[in-house]
């Protein structure tokens, strides 16, 4: 078995620094995420889901899927991603364009 603090680190660097934190007497940890611009994304990971890698798999795609969303990713694009085997690294990046790409909003009084 492979060690789960390196899955987790392995999984999200060199894109963003990792931090990993004892967080109670039950062996859960706090994983944050950050980079130049600040934190990215925290999660509280229990023992159980540390210690099973599926669950921890599935943990780690679910951050990755949240930080895709939170740059302008679009949710169906990066579903198909995830379902189609595709590698989850292309799902911390942004978009290209994903700003310009949006519809203008006029507004009128």
């Amino acid at each position: 078995m492979e060690n789960p603090f390196k899955t987790i680190s392995d999984a999200f660097q060199p894109e963003y620094r990792v931090n990993l934190s004892i967080q109670r007497l039950d062996g859960s940890i706090m994983l944050t995420l950050s980079n130049a611009g600040g934190v990215v994304a925290k999660r509280m990971i229990s023992a159980a889901q540390r210690n099973d890698p599926k669950r921890l798999q599935r943990l780690i795609e679910s951050i990755q899927f949240g930080i895709a969303i939170e740059q302008g990713g679009s949710a169906m694009e990066i579903l198909a991603a995830m379902t189609d085997g595709d590698s989850a690294r292309a799902l911390n990046a942004p978009a290209k364009g994903w700003i310009s790409d949006r519809a203008q909003l006029a507004v009128g009084i």
